[in-house]
Parts: C-alpha cells; structure tokens; sequence
C-alpha cells in the first residue's frame, strides 16, 4: 500500500501542513518536531508522490560531507581538500557547471549522521562522502548499511575517506580506509627500538574504528616484543581531545611511576599529555616521550617538535572529492588502503638509564 503524507503525519504525530514544511525547507519548524518527521518518513518508507516523484530518480548539484567536528584539523582538512574538487571544477553539474558541496557537523551523534543522510537523501544528492571512524554498535550499522542502500538505490555516489567499509554493503562506489593499525604498530615499535618498555596509551573513545585499530596496532608491537602484563592499566580511553591527554596522562603517572613513554590517541590528545608532564615537572623527552598520531599542521611547530604517524588527510580528501564526481576511477574491489608514515621528531628520545 502507498504511504501517504497523512501517514507519515499521523505516525510522527503532527499536522500534514508540518510534514510538507520539513520536506519542502521553506518555513522554520521546531528541531525535535523535524527529527520526528524524518523518523516517520525513515521508518515508513515515504517517497514524495505527485511532480516530485518524477524527480526520484534524478540526482541534484548537492553533494553532502559528512564530518564529526568541523572543529577538529581531521575533518577540515579531509572535507576541505574534498570540497575543492567537488566545488572547484567546470562542466560538472546543471546549475553554472558546478556541484554545491554541504559540509555536515554530526558532532559524533549517530542520530545526526542519519537525520543528515535523510535530508540529503530527500534532495536527491549527487554524491556523499563520509569521513573519519565510524561507530561500532550493530544498530547503527544497519541502520547505515540500509540508508547507504538507499541513496545508492537513488543514484548517490558513495565514498567512504578515512572509514572502513560496512560489512556485506555494496552500496559503495569506493572506501579509503587509513591503516591506523599499520600506523599505530610503527609508533610503538619506535618507542621498543629506543629502549621503553613502561608505555602508557592515552586511547580515544571506544566505541570508535580508529580507536580499536590504532589501539591494536600498539598491543600488536608490544606483543611481538614480549610486553604482555599490564596492558588494560595502562590504557586509557576518553574524547579525541587535550583535556582528555592531560587528565588521563596525569592517571599514568599515578598508575605508573616508571612511566618513561605516553603515546596518544592522536595529535590533539598528545598536546594535553604534554601539558600534564610539564606542569608536574617533567621534562620532554629527557623523562616523558611523548608520540601522537595524524601529523596534524601544528605538530611540527610544537616544542619540542611531536614525533607522530602521518596521514595524507588532504591528499585522501582530495582523492575521495575526485571519486564522488566521477573523475577516477574506483580502486580495485573499491576499497584502497591508505598507508600510514612514522615521522620522528624531537619529543621521542631513549629512556633516561
């Protein structure tokens, strides 16, 4: 049976009159009230009948980023590098020649991610490129895999940049998964060579894929060199943030009076560690080395100067920016792995005798 717009209007308890606004975008509605429209529309199904359904199957020049934090030097970079492609060149879409790329801030809401792949679902975009870690909750993911379908189903080019793909999804066009393992392996084995052995992990949150791999990337060096004990104590999770470095930084020390190495969940976290050490008196990397992870811009400005696993954020972004127009060609089985490169600078030295 056809679902109609009384429908969706009787399931997300509101007027017709509303569902129309929320879809449409052209009059201001309550942000709970338009989340409860496009879970009735998600849920039931509702395509637009009538002019528009001739539309369906049609892509528009609207090409959706989706980001956890805009804020964050990760995401700018990636949806930067990818934004330039998607917006930058001629003859690519109806309207002037060009695509509109829409950078969306999820702020790490699985609820957002998907409010924002039914909008973009219902104005029919080109294109959507997804970044960073996704989240690992068996819920979420099929309700991922059965939105992703969708859009496909729709015409959508998916591009998944920095993400690893959803299992049994073949909605995708192509998926450029970082090798946070690969990089985490490298940092710590780093850390091995000089001669530590009493390492603590300021990880970030667990229920995140670049948390889990880069994680056991670092338990994988440690392993192989025989480092088995104390693992879970001296691992911390918390936000990809400073404040989380310093504070959990400041739980190893007292964990760990030996500490002679932190390596950080990324960047941003390592600022925090190092801030922690300094303000109890420690010297970096005379007592403390301290290793992150991305290669953000200011860590080669910091002092002394983050020893740190390099992502190429903007050449990815720009490589999933080209995917989602259409001008290259997906990797072989659509998924390419982009590889991780160990920069040693001046905060990682051997432990004090």
């Amino acid at each position: 049976m056809t679902v109609t717009l009384a429908d969706v209007a009787a399931r997300a308890r509101v007027s017709p009159a509303t569902v129309s606004r929320v879809l449409n975008g052209n009059y201001p509605v309550a942000a709970s009230t338009r989340e409860r429209v496009l879970r009735a529309v998600e849920e039931l199904d509702y395509v637009l009948n009538g002019p528009a359904s001739s539309l369906a199957a049609a892509t528009s020049d609207l090409v959706g980023i989706l980001v956890n934090d805009i804020a964050d030097p990760f995401f700018a970079i990636m949806a930067g590098a990818a934004q330039g492609e998607i917006g930058g060149q001629e003859g690519t879409g109806r309207a002037g020649g060009e695509k509109l790329a829409v950078v969306c801030n999820t702020g790490g809401s699985p609820d957002r991610e998907l409010t924002y792949l039914t909008l973009l679902q219902r104005q029919r975009a080109a294109a959507l490129v997804l970044t960073g870690g996704a989240l690992e909750d068996p819920v979420h993911i099929a309700a991922m895999s059965a939105k992703l379908t969708r859009l496909a189903d729709a015409g959508t080019r998916i591009v998944l940049c920095g993400r690893p793909p959803l299992p049994d999804n073949d909605a995708l066009l192509a998926a450029l998964a970082f090798d946070n393992r690969g990089g985490g392996r490298k940092l710590t084995e780093h850390l091995l060579t000089l001669g530590h052995r009493r390492i603590g992990y300021v990880a970030g949150p667990t229920e995140r894929t670049t948390t889990r791999h880069r994680l056991e990337g670092h338990r994988a060096a440690l392993r192989a060199a025989g480092i088995d004990e104390d693992q879970e104590r001296m691992t911390l999770h918390g936000p990809y943030a400073r404040r989380s470095g310093y504070d959990s930084t400041l739980e190893l020390l007292r964990r760990a009076p030996g500490l002679t190495a932190v390596v950080a969940a990324n960047d941003t976290v390592a600022l925090g560690a190092c801030a922690a050490l300094r303000d109890q008196g420690l010297r970096i990397p005379q007592d403390v080395s301290v290793a992150g992870f991305d290669d953000l811009p200011f860590s080669v400005d910091v002092v002394p100067a983050l020893t740190t696993v390099r992502l190429p954020l903007a050449e990815a972004g720009a490589r999933a920016g080209r995917l989602a127009m259409g001008r290259e060609a997906a990797p072989p089985g659509g998924i390419a792995t982009v590889e991780a490169e160990l920069l040693v600078r001046a905060s990682t030295a051997p432990p004090r005798g």
